[in-house]
C-alpha cells in the first residue's frame, strides 16, 4: 500500500542505521490502526530491549514526519519462529525449510502453496511441493512464512548453521 511504502521510506533507513534489518512493516486495522514493525539484527537475533530501542526511535521519527493520519498503536517485534518471508534473500537463507506461500493470482488454478523452499532462480521462488517442484514469481507474492517445525520449536536456529543465533 502507498502509505506503507511512505512509512517504510522513513523507518527503513533509521532501523538500518541502528544496526537492524527491517523484515516487515504493516499498517492497518478497522477501529484502531496499528503500525507493526518486524526487525532483527543481521545475525537473526533480537532482544526485548532492541524492540524498545527501535520503538523509541521510530516513534520520534514519525512524530516529526507525521505520515499517518490520526492515532495508531506502534508494535515492534522480532519475526519469530514462523517468520514472514518478505525478500528474495529470505528464500535463499531459509532454503530447506517448510513454508506456506500465498500468491496474488493463481498458477495452475491455485494461489496457495506449501512445501520445502529450495532457493531462488532469478526472481522466482523455488518450492518443492508434494505434487512436485514449482517456480513461483516473487512479484506475485501476497504473503509467505515459515511453517512451524519441530526443529524450530525445539530452539534450534531457523537460519542456516553458522549464520545466526536462535531468536530470543
Amino acid at each position: 500500500a502507498p502509505i506503507e511504502r511512505r512509512v517504510a521510506d522513513i523507518v527503513r533507513p533509521l532501523v538500518e542505521k541502528m544496526g537492524f534489518v527491517l523484515v516487515r512493516l504493516r499498517y492497518g486495522g478497522a477501529a484502531r490502526k496499528t503500525l507493526q514493525i518486524m526487525a532483527e539484527r543481521p545475525d537473526g537475533s533480537m532482544e526485548v530491549e532492541d524492540c524498545a530501542e527501535i520503538s523509541r526511535a521510530v516513534s520520534a521519527a514519525l512524530d516529526v514526519d507525521d505520515p499517518l493520519d490520526g492515532s495508531y498503536s506502534l508494535e515492534v517485534s522480532s519475526p519469530g519462529i514462523d517468520r514472514p518471508l518478505t525478500r528474495l534473500s529470505d528464500f535463499e537463507a531459509f532454503a530447506g525449510k517448510r513454508a506456506k506461500i500465498q500468491l496474488l493470482s493463481q498458477i495452475d488454478g491455485r494461489s496457495r502453496f506449501k512445501g520445502v523452499v529450495k532457493g531462488v532462480a532469478e526472481s522466482r521462488i523455488l518450492l518443492e511441493t508434494p505434487e512436485g517442484a514449482i517456480e513461483l514469481p516473487f512479484d506475485s507474492l501476497s504473503s509467505a512464512s515459515l511453517l512451524l517445525q519441530d526443529e524450530l520449536v525445539s530452539g534450534r536456529s531457523s537460519r542456516p548453521a553458522g549464520k545466526s543465533k536462535p531468536h530470543k
